[in-house]
């Protein structure tokens, strides 16, 4: 009772053969635009993906890495969650011309709980 729409990326550029649904390069529903690649520059309602993006947080003296929503309230790039991907920094160039750095939050991750935090918090690495 479900129509399954795929949104097409560079590891998986086709519906799971064994899933219903069909493959789109993007999808646009409403005020939001699904794609797996961020345009560059604005973007109003862009939800993307191919980034794989993670936050570097210092926390009781220890940095940790974790993926991490990314948004500035505009555009939102998801993390990826297969066990061969890795995350890039928010803070890595590829990032740059994408946010609205004075509203940028990183939606990190953790074992129970997801946490909202600040340019400001983030640390390179």
């Amino acid at each position: 009772g479900r129509e399954w729409l795929w949104v097409a990326g560079n590891h998986d550029p086709d519906a799971p053969g064994d899933l219903p649904g069909s493959t789109v390069t993007e999808l646009a529903i409403g005020g939001l635009r699904f794609r797996h690649e961020p345009l560059s520059g604005a973007s109003t309602g862009e939800i993307a993906g191919h980034l794989h993006p993670g936050a570097v947080v210092v926390h009781k003296g220890r940095a940790v890495r974790r993926r991490c929503f990314a948004t500035d309230g505009e555009r939102l790039i998801m993390p990826a969650f297969g066990a061969y991907t890795g995350c890039l920094n928010v803070l890595d160039r590829a990032y740059r011309s994408l946010f609205d750095w004075n509203a940028f939050r990183a939606h990190v991750l953790g074992r129970e709980r997801v946490y909202s935090i600040a340019l400001a918090a983030l640390r390179p690495g």
